[in-house]
């Protein structure tokens, strides 16, 4: 069985062959990519966060972010895809293709106490909802917005599992 589909949920990412150059949507999905509350800073963080559970001894935990962790990458991937289809390399910027503002791991949240890094998930999965949903109405692009509203999908069960992890 695959592990990942306990953190993902079945429907498919929308495809994107249709894709066609669009530098307004560019500039709406870009911070999802590599802003600072993005996917990036996502994997990242719950990867930081697997190492510091397994050396707590919470291997059942330190399991679950490894493989939600997984999932953001997945994210990460289709993102970057997108935003070379919409007509910018995937530079880690905010601002694609400009070569500014690059990527920092300064984002990332590095507590170490089990409860606080559950609360900065959390509070991470809510900002990354929020984004994408504001994003989505936002953008005259359906493809994005399809793609966009997909990947809430799978932050909605995260929030979830973290949820159940802090109780």
């Amino acid at each position: 069985m695959d592990m990942d589909h306990l953190f993902e949920i079945e429907t498919p990412y929308p495809d994107l062959t249709d894709l066609t150059e669009d530098k307004t949507a560019i500039r709406l999905i870009a911070p999802q990519y590599a802003g600072c509350y993005g996917e990036l800073t996502a994997v990242l963080q719950y990867t930081y966060q697997k190492h510091v559970f397994e050396q707590l001894g919470d291997d059942e935990t330190a399991r679950i972010l490894e493989h939600i962790s997984v999932v953001e990458m997945k994210h990460f991937d289709y993102l970057g895809e997108m935003i070379l289809k919409l007509g910018a390399l995937p530079i880690y910027s905010v601002l694609p293709p400009y070569p500014s503002r690059f990527y920092s791991a300064r984002s990332v949240s590095y507590v170490a106490s089990p409860e606080r890094m559950i609360l900065a998930d959390i509070a991470a999965e809510q900002e990354a909802i929020a984004s994408y949903t504001t994003i989505a109405r936002q953008t005259k692009n359906e493809i994005v917005k399809n793609g966009l509203l997909r990947i809430v999908e799978d932050e909605k069960l995260h929030l979830k599992i973290f949820g159940t992890l802090l109780r």
